[in-house]
């Protein structure tokens, strides 16, 4: 699984006055996983925000950045009303822990001491790490959401003491800029990060713009995750005269446990069958008769036709040679 992109909706620790809009341009550009702070925006809005998030298919989140207890348990008592699904940070887990119990709502809170606003990470790696140790201990807990690059410590060394103390997942949080970061957070074994004012800032990429920016920030976590294609669009036409130049079938590609092989016939074929998968031949040029023992299904450009496990059947091309495009399981 690869990393996590978090959009935050957020601007210095607040949920921005305009977030519905944002949230939409994030939708178009297919973010699965959007959040916002409990302070910026009345409850009721907050509420709406929530539910748009939902209705547009992404997983929601709400991060707790009030310090003092009472503020805090009213954001977790927000949270169950709201509906959201990740509950971010907090520092009074005991107290909150009681109040999410029996929801469907995950709870990441912040290990280590928080002070300020915006939020600011206090203590050595030892005391942070174990903190994170003790907090991913408890039941109800799911995982824990770090101010990693809120800390003045060595932020490298940070990230990877906290997720070596535990197998649930970490979030990143603080003010993550570049893709450098990004690989600094996997490579700690982080299992996300978020990103609010630095996409809403126009800090991330150079080219300005919402869209442009969280086009930047998922490119770069697309490498990160080594999710890039090596693949490029192929000509058939060329794909078939490379065909018809070896001395066997041309295995263009995979997908999954299926082969995609090329071929041009040219001569009546044998008697055969598969024993244990099926097969699709598709044919891209000329004619091809597939005889079955009970019929013969005449195959045309543009046309497929399947071929059952257990199934004799015996390829013969009506023009001159049929190139035809198959795709089944093995080697």
């Amino acid at each position: 699984m690869g990393l996590r992109f978090i959009f935050m909706l957020t601007r210095d620790d607040k949920t921005v006055t305009d977030a519905r809009l944002h949230l939409q341009t994030a939708l178009n550009e297919g973010i699965h996983h959007i959040g916002f702070k409990d302070v910026g925006l009345p409850f009721n809005q907050l509420k709406t925000l929530n539910k748009a998030i939902k209705d547009g298919g992404a997983t929601s989140y709400l991060e707790v950045v009030s310090l003092d207890k009472s503020s805090e348990i009213r954001s977790a008592k927000a949270a169950l009303e709201i509906g959201v699904d990740i509950l971010l940070g907090g520092t009074h887990v005991d107290d909150v822990l009681p109040l999410l119990q029996g929801s469907e709502i995950q709870y990441f809170p912040f290990p280590g001491k928080i002070v300020g606003h915006p939020s600011v990470l206090e203590g050595t790696i030892e005391e942070i790490s174990e903190d994170a140790r003790r907090l991913a201990q408890k039941d109800g807990v799911d995982g824990l959401d770090l101010l990693a690059y809120r800390s003045g410590e060595n932020v490298q060394k940070l990230m990877t003491a906290v997720c070596k103390v535990t197998d649930k997942p970490v979030i990143m949080a603080g003010s993550i800029d570049n893709r450098g970061r990004i690989q600094d957070i996997k490579d700690a074994g982080g299992a996300g990060f978020t990103i609010g004012t630095a996409a809403l800032n126009d800090q991330y990429s150079h080219e300005p713009g919402l869209e442009k920016q969280l086009r930047a920030i998922m490119k770069d976590v697309a490498k990160t995750n080594d999710h890039i294609s090596p693949y490029r669009k192929q000509s058939l036409a060329q794909s078939f005269s490379a065909a018809a130049a070896a001395s066997s079938d041309v295995i263009e590609g995979r997908l999954n446990n299926m082969r995609v092989r090329l071929e041009r016939i040219e001569h009546e074929g044998n008697w055969s069958y598969h024993p244990s998968m099926d097969e699709m031949i598709f044919v891209h040029k000329g004619t091809l008769t597939m005889k079955f023992r009970d019929r013969d299904e005449t195959v045309g450009e543009g046309e497929f036709i399947i071929i059952p496990q257990g199934v004799e059947y015996c390829p013969v091309p009506k023009t001159e040679s049929c190139d035809v495009m198959m795709l089944g399981a093995g080697d």
